[in-house]
């Protein structure tokens, strides 16, 4: 027997039969963590029931150190300006303020999600993930951003100097300027605007235009082709993500993204059950604007290579990879204010800081990101065109006529506000189903008349069989060595 299995087979009896010296020196680490854990949970018990006490007798209300806002501090600072200098200083302060903590968000939460997508797929996938580089291998996108910087930067041969050094900054255009349109508490809003769907929509659309810069500035026809097939997925499903918003503002009388939240903090409820669709719709559609799995079409590297970034290499291959994940945070961002109530959270943001829970939901969603990336294979380009153009874009326009009829019916019907929002999210919890189902069956799918097809490679060749024969194998040697 080896020396790894005799020291499994110690560790499945129990501590009692490790040897004398492995027990002396385990027993008094096991402790000490036990005493720093209960210590721990005691700090963090008392700290609880501190500023709840504080919460609840009203010491923090409209304080600049009420952290559970960082608007009210912001407010004060504006207050303390204008007093001593002219409005248009508290206006340049604040800005330059909130430019910066945006700016050291986005910069931390992209070096952190580069580790976190990469331990969490590869626990999914049955593996270790980066492990090396620092405590639990958090080091390594530091490590990573330093070996991309050192790299050369290759120009291709006819290039278009300008327009190839252009798109991996413009890019990040995109990023920023929704993040700043973003409601992480009631006064947490960089740019409040009234109209901020239009925004959202109107901005998230300019990375087409880096996409096809980076293309045809590469002077590499698989490039070319690869941001031009890239656009159209995109201009095709942005139909369909801009329609899906349509009943978000029916419902809530609202195009301004704090507007929306609140709507759902008064009315104790999150739109997601309400519209499922819709939400459904602004998930998937995202994911195709993101290039993310399973639509992600501008990688696919056994028909085009790379994409449109076949010729960029170094760290500007580096800024794009990290802007797909800034990305995805926006969208897990705008997903949460739309239909998942924002930073509200049933009376709970009265207690615990609104932008923390803002947080927590942000990271819900991101992780069924990395759940799908984890999971599903990629779709074919013609089958994701035939998903947007035949199913999303007809059923999105359905849905948002049903939710303009419900509008107008729960504005006219003097009834409570629970009555008439549940008797609306039944129904478009069954008419989601409904429409499914019926839209497929008119499309011509129909799956209960398709023969299911064994998996042969698998059962047949190999897979299975070579794990059950080497099992047989090693058996008898295994009983043979105890």
């Amino acid at each position: 027997m080896s020396r790894f299995a005799a020291w499994q087979a110690l560790r499945a009896m129990g501590p009692a039969s490790f040897p004398i010296g492995v027990r002396a020196r385990a027993v008094p680490r096991l402790r000490g963590l036990r005493v720093a854990g209960a210590l721990a949970a005691l700090v963090l018990v008392a700290v609880s029931i501190a500023i709840g006490v504080v919460v609840v007798s009203g010491v923090l209300d409209g304080r600049w150190y009420d952290l559970r806002d960082l608007g009210i501090a912001m407010a004060h600072l504006r207050g303390r300006l204008d007093e001593r200098f002219d409005p248009a200083v508290s206006y340049v302060a604040s800005a330059l303020i909130g430019a910066t903590g945006i700016l050291g968000f986005v910069g931390l939460v992209l070096l952190v999600l580069v580790w976190v997508e990469r331990r969490v797929l590869a626990r999914m996938q049955i593996r270790r993930g980066p492990n090396r580089v620092g405590p639990f291998g958090l080091l390594q996108p530091v490590a990573d951003a330093i070996k991309l910087i050192q790299k050369e930067t290759i120009i291709p041969r006819g290039a278009d100097r300008l327009m190839y050094y252009l798109p991996p900054l413009l890019v990040f255009i995109p990023l920023m300027l929704v993040m700043g349109a973003l409601p992480w508490a009631p006064r947490m809003i960089y740019l409040d605007l009234n109209v901020g769907v239009l925004y959202v929509i109107a901005v998230s659309s300019l990375s087409t235009l880096a996409i096809f810069m980076a293309g045809w500035s590469s002077n590499n026809h698989y490039a070319l082709l690869g941001a031009m097939r890239t656009i159209a997925m995109m201009i095709s499903y942005e139909i369909p993500q801009s329609i899906a918003l349509l009943p978000v503002v029916l419902i809530t009388g609202s195009m301004s993204l704090g507007g929306i939240v609140e709507w759902q903090a008064d009315h104790n409820l999150w739109l997601a059950p309400m519209l499922p669709l819709a939400l459904f719709t602004f998930f998937f559609a995202s994911t195709a604007e993101l290039n993310r799995t399973p639509n992600d079409i501008a990688e696919a590297e056994s028909e085009i290579i790379a994409g449109f970034h076949t010729e960029y290499s170094g760290m500007k291959f580096g800024l794009y990879y990290a802007v797909e994940m800034g990305n995805a945070t926006a969208v897990a961002a705008l997903v949460t204010t739309m239909f998942l109530g924002g930073w509200s959270a049933f009376g709970l943001e009265e207690w615990v800081p609104p932008y923390a829970i803002f947080a927590v939901k942000v990271s819900a969603v991101y992780f069924l990101f990395i759940w799908l990336r984890g999971t599903l294979p990629r779709f074919r380009l013609d089958q994701l065109m035939a998903f947007a153009w035949k199913y999303l874009i007809p059923l999105s326009i359905l849905n948002t006529f049903v939710v303009a009829v419900e509008s107008s019916i729960a504005a006219r019907w003097e009834v409570a506000g629970v009555v008439s929002l549940g008797l609306i999210t039944l129904f478009n919890l069954g008419f989601t189903i409904v429409a499914a189902r019926a839209w497929t069956r008119a499309l011509g799918y129909r799956p209960q008349r398709e023969r299911l097809l064994r998996p042969r490679l698998t059962t047949a060749v190999g897979g299975l069989l070579a794990a059950q024969r080497l099992q047989r194998e090693a058996t008898p040697d295994s009983a043979s060595g105890a």
